[in-house]
């Protein structure tokens, strides 16, 4: 049985039913959209709702590459930062789905193999206290944290566009 077929149970199970919840959250948000209403910024902010895919994905994806092999490893993959909450020219709505669900089934894997309790220290950066460590466990709070946040801003602007509301 590969990990992929593994049935979770208890602190991992819950885990990955909240981050599975908040990405269809934000998943459903983008339903039906064309790539150039996701790419609209329909507030005064920067964010569209192809960029705000991308970014929960590239965050996840280094977060889980933090929970791997620490500071080092989340930093060994350079990050657009500007690009990252917007799409870019070529870039589609599908491609970016499909890129977040091979984020998401990345990190659904490694949750079922990861030691929970093991701690890296965060990366030196200002919004980090200097010298504190995450566990893979707090890694994943704030991955479903980060998620869920930004299910709520996607669900703003997509109401901006035609009304839809995900939660509405």
């Amino acid at each position: 049985m590969t990990s992929s077929e593994q049935v979770l149970t208890g602190e991992r199970a819950d885990l990955v039913q909240a981050l599975r919840r908040h990405r269809g959250f934000l998943r459903q948000t983008v339903d039906g959209l064309t790539d150039a209403q996701a790419a609209a910024r329909t507030t005064v902010s920067e964010l569209c709702l192809g960029g705000l895919i991308k970014h929960v994905a590239v965050t996840e994806k280094h977060w889980m590459l933090f929970a791997v092999g620490g500071a080092e490893a989340m930093e060994s993959e350079p990050v657009d930062w500007a690009g990252q909450f917007r799409m870019l020219e070529g870039e589609t709505l599908g491609g970016l789905l499909d890129a977040y669900a091979r984020v998401a089934a990345a990190t659904d894997e490694l949750v079922a193999t990861l030691d929970l309790d093991t701690a890296h220290p965060l990366p030196v950066a200002p919004w980090f206290e200097p010298g504190v460590s995450w566990s893979v466990r707090r890694v994943l709070l704030h991955v479903i944290a980060e998620t869920s946040q930004h299910a709520g801003h996607a669900d703003i602007l997509r109401e901006a566009i035609d009304g839809a509301k995900t939660m509405g």
